[in-house]
């Protein structure tokens, strides 16, 4: 569980990403959350991006990646989720 300290040094540092994958119509699958796993073992950090024509709600979404993935949800913003998890191997943010 993220400090509330840990996630506004998150969010500083997701505000100049941009959303490597995108939420669509078909929603969150299986092989959507083997590949946001793989990004996120490399990047620790990552957004995701909802479509408007995706049918469920942003929360949902969110809940999906988070329990699929392991990783905890720094911020819902807009259409963007805002993902964190610590890498094995290639740990590059240290938290406060």
């Amino acid at each position: 569980m993220l400090t509330g300290k840990q996630k506004r040094f998150l969010r500083s540092k997701a505000h100049h990403l941009n959303a490597i994958f995108q939420v669509g119509k078909t929603g969150v699958n299986e092989n959507m959350i083997v590949q946001i796993n793989e990004a996120l073992e490399k990047r620790e950090l990552i957004k995701v991006s909802i479509l408007q024509n995706c049918l469920d709600d942003k929360d949902t979404v969110a809940e999906e990646l988070q329990s699929g993935t392991g990783a905890e949800i720094v911020q819902i913003i807009g259409n963007n989720i805002v993902l964190y998890k610590e890498s094995e191997e290639n740990k590059q943010i240290e938290l406060p």
